[in-house]
């Protein structure tokens, strides 16, 4: 399975039947499936959207009060779903990413998997909601 390191960027290949015995990254030596949300930039962002484990990002920003009301849930779904990796990449650092995507309100939750788009679900929510919307792929 090709997994992106989300500190360094650099692909991996792991065996599938190693993913529980917490995989590392070959370069940099972080751990590939945490269960921790990992904060990206863009390059890291379209490394890991095409990854063969689904990953749920969140486009957040700062500034935004649903966003920062949200992450503590996003964190405990990102720990009850060891299947999909998480992430969140700020829309106000990086607003390009925003643009491509065509994302018109944050906070937002799209839903990857091997570089498609898979589900979109907008609005802070509760990390059951969150786990449940992350189990689609």
């Amino acid at each position: 399975m090709r997994l992106t390191c989300t500190d360094c960027g650099q692909a991996n290949r792991v065996p599938e039947e190693k993913l529980a015995q917490g995989p590392k990254c070959g370069v940099c030596g972080a751990g590939l499936v945490t269960g921790k949300v990992a904060e990206i930039d863009p390059a890291t962002h379209d490394k890991l959207i095409r990854d063969e484990m689904p990953v749920v990002i969140d486009y957040w920003a700062p500034w935004c009060g649903p966003c920062r009301m949200m992450a503590p849930e996003f964190s405990k779904a990102a720990q009850a779903t060891p299947a999909t990796r998480f992430a969140k990449i700020d829309t106000q650092d990086h607003p390009a990413i925003s643009q491509r995507l065509g994302i018109r309100g944050i906070p937002l939750l799209i839903l990857w998997h091997r570089g498609r788009e898979v589900a979109r679900l907008a609005g802070a929510r509760p990390a059951a909601e969150i786990a449940a919307f992350a189990s689609k792929a």
